[in-house]
């Protein structure tokens, strides 16, 4: 698989989830709505989770929308401009998951399937060499 990113630049991508998840939990504790709403909803983009039934493409774009910074981050600025503390709550537990997954190694999904991430290959996806993804050159039978 290529695009994954290994060593020390993986490192930093998941210590930057970590701060994340830590900088939205200290949000969240000043301003959230309480910390039964966040025990309630805080597992609400593994929903998406779904869209693999329809196969790895479909479920990979699901994923990847819940799992991306983007939208907890509009979520959030809504929350900001509109003055809503609904849309600031919802917005900094959604940032809080995904900082979570994403510190522990999941990362945005590829459409070869769950285990194929930005951040790496996770559970059990066996790793074929580029070169073995290439069809192999006919042969004239002769």
């Amino acid at each position: 698989m290529s695009g994954a990113t290994t060593g020390g630049v993986r490192l930093v991508l998941r210590l930057e989830a970590a701060i994340v998840l830590g900088i939205s939990l200290l949000a969240y504790d000043r301003f959230g709505a309480g910390w039964s709403m966040f025990v309630l909803f805080f597992l609400a983009p593994d929903l998406s989770f779904f869209g693999y039934l329809a196969g790895p493409r479909l479920g990979a774009l699901a994923y990847n929308l819940a799992h991306s910074y983007l939208g907890p981050l509009m979520v959030l600025a809504s929350g900001v401009f509109l003055d809503s503390p609904t849309a600031l709550a919802s917005g900094l537990i959604w940032s809080a998951h995904v900082g979570f997954d994403r510190m522990l190694g999941y990362g945005l999904k590829y459409p070869e399937g769950f285990g194929f991430t930005h951040l790496g290959p996770i559970g059990r996806v066996r790793l074929a060499p580029d070169n073995a993804r290439k069809p192999a050159p006919q042969r004239d039978a002769a």
